[in-house]
């Protein structure tokens, strides 16, 4: 329909809504793991992005980027899935561990044929672990390795003592084990994994995921390489055939123009273009809850999580970068994917126990793009910054009233976004993202049995939806105080300008 549509609605010299708060309805905790991160052997998402090596001229801890390890460290990161990606099923665990300079050179297949040298293996990634504080996610190979290079893996990570995969760990340099809980059984078995049938998949998960032992009180957490995107026959087979052998099934979806051909510039579009991609990402949505109805059938006590560790923007590599790396700006639209999808996530936090945004540096909607010694935050970052109060806080429930614009494909994008919870200390965080790239939001802010006594708040936004962070400006689009939101009679009244989104906290 395009913007013919838009021109043809009323106009609006500030729209207004208004959200109802339910706090004594709170039961639900957000789980750190949704604000989790992926980093891939992609482009230079490992090598240039997280490691330069100990001998590099850039400033680094134990060969990792100092800048990066603080950015990550203020992101309170809570987990970090590595490999892959596509990259996993094709990586062999074994060249990456023992002496670098011993260490076998290999081809990305999968990413541009870039020749790598595994100087980046498992003690590098669960050491980066352990520096920024958060957990590791292992994903296994099983498109190309075999059950026992799958277990040996395992028992090289978590095993204590007396077993051949320790005695090697310790002779590498690493005495003690690893905790290492989520460990994925493969990943898009359906595609870059194996080109696998359901039924196919589901027989080989039950086999290697049977000599993924728990050693010395290390517990795996494994996670079956779900479906993608409108896949619901995929969930269905493995919910049936594996079952509880099983505590997490993945999903992947990605907010994207199309599969084939143009996916569209990060930084050139259009309105049109924009409102369409909010619809896209909102699409997310009802895709969740049709997965998780065909897991309900099977798990109606929600044992089995739900895990979307991939999801986020794929544009078109930026003009003169490598192909094959996907390297792409990221701009005031990617904030609002993300602050929208957050919010969505927030809703099903009952099923939903892990999130995964691709990827964290300099591939995709990353949070982090590096250039030489150079780094920049991008929007996505600011975001995942501004949301992580909300990190296992609990949800409170809400109720949304708004402008509504339909758009492109016939897809209707509600023009304010909104998700609350409270914290550990009592505080209550309210995330706001106005869609509206023309109107401000007059929004009538209720909290229920809850008086507001004060409010204090944070803005992301900018003059254009498509600005973005260069290294020459790395501080275009970043979170200033917000002033727009006044405690009344115990509610709040707050003025949301056009194309933004804030964070409020409420005592």
């Amino acid at each position: 329909m395009g913007l013919a549509l838009f021109a043809a609605m009323p106009v609006f010299a500030q729209q207004k809504a208004t959200i109802n708060v339910h706090p004594g309805q709170g039961k639900e905790i957000i789980s750190k793991h949704i604000y989790g991160q992926f980093a891939e052997h992609l482009g230079t998402c490992i090598y240039g992005g997280l490691w330069v090596g100990e001998d590099s001229k850039i400033p680094n801890t134990q060969g990792y980027r100092n800048d990066v390890l603080q950015a990550l460290k203020d992101l309170k990161v809570p987990v970090l899935r590595w490999p892959g990606g596509c990259f996993a099923d094709e990586y062999h665990w074994m060249d990456g561990i023992g002496p670098k300079e011993n260490r076998p050179r290999m081809v990305n297949n999968n990413w541009g044929g870039t020749v790598e040298d595994n100087s980046f293996g498992t003690h590098e990634f669960l050491n980066l672990c352990e520096l920024i504080g958060c957990e590791p996610y292992i994903s296994g190979n099983v498109g190309s390795g075999s059950v026992e290079e799958m277990a040996k893996w395992v028992e090289y990570m978590t095993s204590e003592q007396g077993s051949p995969m320790a005695k090697l760990r310790k002779e590498n340099g690493r005495e003690k084990p690893w905790k290492v809980k989520f460990f994925g059984v493969g990943n898009e078995s359906w595609g870059c994994g194996g080109s696998m049938r359901p039924e196919y998949y589901a027989d080989l998960y039950r086999r290697y995921s049977t000599y993924c032992r728990n050693y010395d009180g290390n517990h795996l957490f494994k996670i079956a390489s779900g479906a993608s995107d409108y896949d619901y026959n995929w969930t269905e087979i493995l919910m049936k055939n594996i079952g509880h052998r099983m505590a997490g099934i993945s999903l992947h979806y990605y907010t994207v123009m199309g599969w084939s051909g143009s996916k569209g510039s990060a930084t050139q579009f259009t309105d049109d273009d924009y409102y369409w991609t909010m619809g896209k990402c909102l699409e997310i949505e009802p895709v969740l809850k049709k997965h998780m109805a065909i897991m309900d059938k099977y798990d109606p006590k929600k044992q089995i999580g739900l895990m979307v560790d991939e999801w986020g923007t794929w544009w078109d590599e930026e003009p003169g970068t490598i192909r094959g790396h996907l390297y792409q700006q990221n701009t005031l639209r990617d904030a609002f994917v993300a602050s929208l999808t957050l919010d969505v996530f927030h809703k099903y936090t009952d099923r939903i126990k892990m999130t995964n945004i691709a990827q964290i540096a300099n591939v995709l909607q990353s949070m982090i793009l590096t250039k030489d010694d150079k780094m920049v935050l991008t929007p996505t970052y600011h975001v995942f910054e501004m949301y992580k109060v909300h990190q296992d806080a609990t949800y409170l429930p809400l109720e949304l009233n708004c402008e509504r614009k339909i758009v492109r494909d016939n897809r209707i994008v509600p023009m304010v976004s909104a998700t609350a919870s409270r914290d550990a200390n009592g505080l209550i965080h309210v995330s706001l993202s106005n869609v509206d790239l023309q109107e401000s939001q007059d929004i009538e802010l209720n909290l229920g049995e809850v008086k507001a006594r004060s409010v204090t708040g944070r803005i992301l936004t900018a003059d254009n939806i498509g600005d973005y962070n260069s290294f020459e400006r790395p501080n275009v689009v970043a979170p200033k105080g917000f002033t727009g939101a006044k405690v009344n009679k115990g509610s709040l009244k707050v003025t949301l300008p056009a194309k933004s989104i804030v964070v409020l906290e409420v005592k």
